[in-house]
């Protein structure tokens, strides 16, 4: 497709920029590699993760349930994304259909929504494990925990419909180009024949309220965590509350760090495209990577498990 500068016409597909300043043989052959082993360590590290719950009975509980989901989402999001990444590296093949972009953001946002509030039912599960043991087995039953992980695929999967929705009205009519290794919602729209000021607020305000919502209620739940562990005497009861918790917060930081420096990266003028690629690229490939390396090196029922399932083997 040459480069259109017709305003009348509606494009029927986009054209993948991906790294505008690393577009070289050896660079993208670098990027390929990079990108390629980091996608099949997290596929196989969640893969592993799922097994081992699954195998597992002693770790048929709302916790692990809660993880189980989180390392599903961790193995479909980047799978949305990266494949087709590599292809434009391997094959150069970079024009994407129309109807094909927008699905892979529709699914992107979803994902990535409900993983966000994955997180926050987790910080729900371990506040009341830690807050309230006496009524936690009531509350938090198995049954509850895979009721809570459906909603949380339902609240997700429903988030992009309004923002989609807008998005497919907007006459697109040249450029083409998405400066980005995939179709990202904001850099798409972007692209419109039109006046984006109103999507601009509509991506703003989910980014928002998929940030802050579930942020506000881990910081809630994990203020109150403390509160309860700085009342506990013993050390073994604060060893053994903090293993709970460390592993669950250190995924939560990488979650939030990766996805802030992103959205900001956005609101800075001159701020390096390539820089802002690849800090998006890493929200889909870090934390699905490092969360079951994470999981199974800080917590010790996952590790136990693990050596007895291979002397099983």
């Amino acid at each position: 497709m040459a480069d259109q500068n017709q305003t009348s016409l509606q494009i029927t597909e986009f054209f993948i920029v991906c790294f505008p300043n690393l577009q070289e043989g050896q660079s993208q052959t670098i990027l390929f590699a990079v990108f390629f082993v980091a996608y099949i360590i997290a596929l196989l590290g969640n893969l592993l993760f799922i097994m081992i719950v699954l195998s597992d009975y002693m770790l048929h509980v709302p916790m692990y349930i809660l993880i189980c989901n989180l390392a599903v989402l961790d193995i479909c999001i980047p799978s949305v994304t990266v494949p087709s990444m590599l292809s434009h590296f391997v094959f150069n093949n970079r024009f994407v259909a129309f109807s094909a972009c927008f699905l892979q953001t529709f699914l992107y946002l979803g994902l990535g929504t409900a993983e966000s509030f994955t997180l926050m039912i987790m910080a729900y599960d371990r506040y009341y494990a830690i807050c309230k043991p006496l009524h936690y087995s009531s509350i938090m039953t198995s049954r509850k925990a895979i009721q809570l992980s459906i909603s949380c695929w339902i609240v997700g999967m429903m988030s992009p419909v309004v923002p989609i929705y807008f998005a497919l009205k907007l006459p697109f009519c040249g450029p083409y180009k998405i400066y980005h290794c995939f179709c990202d919602y904001a850099a798409v729209f972007r692209l419109a024949c039109a006046d984006v000021s109103f999507h601009a607020l509509i991506s703003l305000t989910l980014a928002l309220l998929v940030l802050l919502i579930p942020m506000f209620f881990i910081v809630l739940s994990y203020t109150k965590i403390i509160m309860t562990l700085l009342k506990i005497t013993t050390s073994e009861g604060h060893s053994k509350a903090f293993s709970t918790c460390a592993s669950h917060l250190l995924v939560i930081s990488i979650f939030i760090f990766v996805a802030v420096f992103v959205f900001v990266s956005y609101k800075i003028s001159g701020f390096p495209v390539d820089i802002r690629i690849l800090g998006a690229v890493l929200q889909n490939i870090l934390p699905p990577m490092v969360n079951p390396i994470i999981y199974c090196l800080k917590t010790k029922e996952i590790r136990e498990s693990f050596y007895r399932t291979i002397k099983k083997r």
